[in-house]
């Protein structure tokens, strides 16, 4: 073999060991989420896309401990089997230090054993269920953290909003699809509603294909109630509100968050959207700093209303960031602490983090952090009255 050849074979393999050691020294994290099949799959692209802002910005500055952080996808097409497979994949395959996601609750409920056994911290960004981050069993080290809206902390605000309106909201009504999603947030709803002292006088379930309410509906007339209070996705939503014209009965109508997606709006039309009244973590008015994410990413948001879940990536990324530093590790237990108990606050675009988890709270974000939302001339905006203007954190029993 001439030496030419022995030469270049020597620069290539050295090449291949280089490249492979600058990649074993990435931080890989993992996104599991419905990226395609459902109608959440906006929410899913739309936090993907904030991680990836947070993690450019990052590693334009060096990256975290010197090293560069990568982001790894799985498309779960809103399948529990498959987000199963995903998070097999991206932790024994890939080998992420970390999970992000999903987009729906009931996946989160379908594998947060698997992170849980395999001591990988999951900073959900997207999916809104109550238990996804409670502990597998009592006094449990737990791996499930969120930045993102919480189930139970709107239904919190929702109910502590009907307590203070007690003048006009004398006869309440409870309302919720058949799924999962629907039946726990009823289950937070009747909860809630006990510990407000709030007597419901109807309660009502509907299939999440139904197009039709009106049944449901005369029944809460007939009962002469003055305000429900609604668990649902948005097309659903947008269906009870059009059923509500058929029959012309409109009672104060609260909702889930799921009315700010453009499905609701789209199915309810621009006069019916502005009906309910609902929460979400960002208005339609952004800060400086929102606005200059936006900026950089609206050109790939599938709706613009999906941006609140860019924020929540980038803000997951950068207090999962900021705790690997605090643990001078990637190792899973050592993150899981260090978030349990961040020692410097975080600026994150929807706030600033100060000591966000406890070992015994995983979630960033809290009824007094949402902002209260109507649909207004086909813009998500900014919502308040006199009872909301009332209220106060120890209203928000939950």
């Amino acid at each position: 073999m001439r030496i030419s050849q022995i030469f270049k074979r020597t620069v290539l393999a050295a090449g291949l060991v280089a490249t492979a050691m600058a990649s074993a020294q990435n931080i890989k994290l993992g996104y599991n989420g419905d990226l395609s099949a459902s109608p959440s799959a906006q929410s899913g692209q739309a936090a993907v896309l904030g991680m990836e802002a947070a993690i450019a910005d990052l590693n334009a500055k060096g990256g975290v401990l010197g090293r560069k952080l990568v982001l790894v996808t799985r498309d779960d097409a809103s399948a529990p089997p498959k987000s199963i497979q995903n998070m097999s994949e991206l932790i024994d395959s890939e080998k992420v230090a970390a999970v992000f996601g999903p987009t729906n609750s009931g996946n989160a409920m379908a594998w947060k054993h698997i992170a849980n056994q395999k001591k990988i911290p999951v900073i959900g960004n997207v999916a809104s269920g109550t238990d996804i981050t409670k502990p597998m069993s009592a006094n449990a080290e737990n791996y499930m953290f969120r930045i993102s809206m919480v189930d139970r902390e709107q239904v919190a605000a929702l109910m502590a909003y009907v307590k203070k309106n007690a003048q006009q909201s004398k006869r309440i009504g409870l309302m919720a699809e058949t799924t999962g999603y629907g039946q726990g947030g009823l289950k937070d709803l009747e909860e809630i509603a006990k510990l407000q002292g709030i007597t419901v006088a109807a309660t009502e379930r509907f299939g999440v294909g139904d197009t039709d309410m009106t049944s449901q509906l005369n029944k809460m007339k007939s009962a002469g109630v003055d305000t429900v209070v609604v668990w649902a996705q948005g097309t659903p939503i947008a269906q009870l509100v059009r059923s509500m014209e058929k029959i012309d009965y409109f009672p104060l109508v609260l909702t889930s968050w799921a009315a700010d997606n453009i499905t609701f709006y789209d199915a309810a039309g621009k006069s019916l959207a502005e009906k309910p009244i609902f929460m979400r973590t960002v208005a339609d008015a952004y800060t400086p700093a929102q606005q200059a994410l936006f900026e950089r990413i609206s050109a790939k948001l599938k709706a613009p209303g999906s941006f609140s879940f860019a924020l929540h990536g980038y803000d997951s990324v950068m207090l999962y960031a900021a705790a690997v530093r605090q643990a001078d590790s990637t190792d899973g237990k050592a993150v899981r602490q260090a978030l349990e108990d961040l020692q410097a606050p975080v600026q994150g675009l929807l706030k600033t983090y100060e000591k966000p988890f406890s070992a015994t709270n995983h979630e960033a974000l809290k009824a007094q952090d949402f902002v209260w939302i109507r649909w207004k001339d086909g813009k998500l905006a900014p919502y308040s009255d006199s009872v909301i203007e009332a209220l106060s954190s120890a209203d928000f029993k939950k």
